[in-house]
C-alpha cells in the first residue's frame, strides 16, 4: 500500500501535480500538501497561491474538487 499523505496518497499528489502542469503548459505549477488538512492539498503557480484541491470520496470513487477564491481587489 502506498504512504498516505493529508488523506491523498503521495502518488496521486505526483498524477495531479503532472496533470495541471500538462493541463495548463505551465511547469510552475505546484500541488503540495496543506500542513493541517487531511482532504486537500494547495495548488500554486510560483509562489503565488491559486486554490485548493480537495478530495470527494464519498461514493467509493475518488475525485478531487477544485476551489479558487478571486477577490475584488485581485480585478483592480
Amino acid at each position: 500500500m502506498e504512504a498516505i499523505l493529508a488523506g491523498i496518497e503521495v502518488g496521486e499528489i505526483k498524477k495531479l501535480d503532472a496533470y495541471l502542469k500538462k493541463l495548463f503548459d505551465n511547469q510552475k505549477m505546484r500541488v503540495v500538501p496543506r500542513p493541517k488538512k487531511t482532504d486537500s492539498v494547495e495548488v500554486y503557480l510560483g509562489e503565488e497561491f491559486l486554490g485548493v484541491l480537495s478530495l470527494d470520496d464519498e461514493d467509493g470513487d475518488r475525485s478531487f474538487n477544485f476551489n479558487m477564491a478571486i477577490l475584488d481587489t485581485d480585478l483592480e
